[in-house]
């Protein structure tokens, strides 16, 4: 384990990530622009996909980040039994729900329960599917609906805010399971389907198009927001929700019913729209 990652069992990850919160929100020009200018250059943030291309025209570091593209800079894979990518980033690891198990770095794992909250959210899982996609701060932080789905429920699961970068994710155990997250069910066409979206260290917070702002406020226990019978449906491609710093997300599917893009494996550079999968 990196000296840095160890650093942050002892670090104070909610009060760090709510005085970042406060930075990315400041309408201080200073501070905005200052910031702007820093994650543009640090992580070569190509600015000709945005939506608005101009940094000085944000008013806040958050309304950069979450930033919306332009038109046409991203499309769905055309097979329309294509499940598309939820995000740009790449890859951390995909694959086979084994034993209820889902593999995050070597000697690392976590189960389905752990990351969903609950025994009986994991089953539908079993034998299923899994694919973690890591949002680096230079990414579109917007993610997508894989699948068309009909929102049934979200579970915000509290936890605390370990970075999610490729140390963290090989040196801490169960990073994933640990980290505060928003579990998003969904019921689609083949059966159910879990985008969970997982913070990070100075991750500011989670929106999504239904709600606004989950996270924060900071959970102390699990809560959960039943959907059912609102009619909340998400169209193939369509805005989910969005991150106000990079994170991960992570898409669970039923076993049997879709294969995996054969191109794709762990650090596989991907964009959202891509084939993630396809149905059988």
């Amino acid at each position: 384990m990196s000296l840095t990652t160890a650093l942050t069992y002892a670090l104070p990850h909610r009060l760090l990530s709510s005085m970042a919160r406060s930075l990315a929100y400041s309408d201080d020009p200073r501070v905005s622009r200052w910031l702007i200018d820093t994650v543009t250059r640090k992580f070569n943030v190509n600015l000709d996909e945005a939506a608005n291309p101009d940094p000085r025209s944000y008013a806040t570091f958050n309304q950069f980040f979450t930033r919306a593209l332009k038109p046409g800079a991203r499309v769905a894979d055309a097979d329309p039994r294509s499940l598309v990518m939820p995000a740009d980033g790449r890859i951390s690891q995909l694959g086979k729900i084994e034993a209820g198990r889902i593999f995050q770095a070597k000697g690392q794992s976590f189960t389905a329960a752990e990351l969903l909250g609950s025994d009986e959210d994991a089953k539908p899982y079993n034998d299923g599917l899994y694919a973690t996609v890591y949002l680096s701060p230079r990414d579109y932080h917007r993610v997508h609906m894989p699948w068309t789905g009909t929102l049934r429920e979200t579970v915000h699961v509290p936890g605390r805010l370990f970075s999610v970068g490729p140390a963290a994710v090989n040196g801490v155990p169960r990073l994933f399971a640990r980290n505060e997250r928003l579990v998003c069910h969904f019921d689609t066409s083949f059966g159910p389907m879990v985008s969970v979206m997982v913070g990070a260290l100075l991750v500011s917070g989670v929106e999504t198009v239904w709600s606004g702002e989950e996270i924060p406020a900071y959970g102390d226990r699990i809560t959960r927001k039943d959907y059912r019978g609102q009619g909340i449906q998400l169209e193939r491609f369509a805005e989910m929700a969005r991150f106000n710093y990079g994170s991960t997300v992570i898409v669970l599917l039923p076993p049997g019913v879709a294969e995996f893009a054969p191109q794709l494996g762990a650090e596989s550079p991907v964009q959202l729209g891509q084939a993630l999968a396809k149905l059988r």
